[in-house]
């Protein structure tokens, strides 16, 4: 990596009083990994966008953030995306958050950003929690080249989306349901093999983290026998020829 030679007068923060949107990642977990810079932003913005009012009402309050919120989710984002962009055109500064991690990855916030750009309105994502990078470099698999592919179709498409995959050497990134976590293991270890390498992240950054490392069969094993809770991230090796 090339080496950086910025002054401290560099390291400043970016200005957040010209109108924009801002998309703010917040923690997945542990509130410790909320950032100084995402505090700031939510405290200066005109307006929150986000996925659940309530559930960001405990984020908000925990650092004494008292910018007013809207819901912002999957049902009505297309109802309300143009009013937004209204608002940034008008001068506000809007921020967008999910309920965990980082907006647009498997979450709402894609048609926002997508429209603000094709009206000229300036998009600033910062950096921030997200759970596919912890658990694909705990993974202990090739992280140098690697395909995300969020959650797959839970019917329709399903077997055709996996089939598609069978020949990817990229390491593969999946969300999934602890519900549905052995359905997808055996799946994919039905057209993968039994012996593909593979891991499963659950509850990055809380209490109970865990990664459990093996062949698509083992895992599939593993969590027969033991229920999974909370959120899954699945890391599985590429295929070798």
């Amino acid at each position: 990596m090339e080496k950086t030679t910025n002054k401290p007068s560099d390291l400043t923060a970016r200005r957040t009083d010209v109108a924009k949107l801002f998309v703010v990642p917040t923690p997945i977990g542990n509130l410790e990994d909320m950032t100084f810079r995402a505090i700031r932003v939510l405290k200066d913005a005109d307006l929150i966008l986000a996925e659940d009012t309530r559930t960001s009402g405990f984020l908000l309050k925990h650092f004494d953030i008292k910018t007013p919120m809207h819901s912002h989710h999957k049902f009505n984002e297309h109802k309300t995306v143009e009013n937004i962009v209204e608002r940034i055109k008008n001068g506000q500064i809007v921020a967008l958050i999910s309920d965990a991690g980082t907006p647009a990855i498997s979450d709402p916030g894609f048609l926002v950003v997508r429209q603000c750009v094709e009206n000229g309105i300036e998009v600033e994502c910062l950096p921030g929690a997200t759970a596919f990078v912890p658990a694909l470099v705990s993974s202990g698999l090739p992280n140098d080249r690697f395909c995300f592919e969020g959650f797959l179709p839970q019917k329709k498409g399903r077997q055709t989306k996996i089939n598609l995959l069978a020949n990817e050497t990229r390491t593969m990134i999946f969300y999934e349901s602890p519900f549905r976590l052995v359905k997808t293991l055996t799946q994919l270890s039905e057209v993968f093999g039994l012996d593909r390498k593979a891991s499963v992240s659950r509850e990055i950054s809380k209490i109970y983290e865990e990664t459990k490392r093996g062949t698509l069969q083992e895992l599939a094993q593993h969590f027969t026998l033991q229920t999974p809770k909370g959120e899954i991230v699945i890391i599985v090796a590429g295929f070798e020829e």
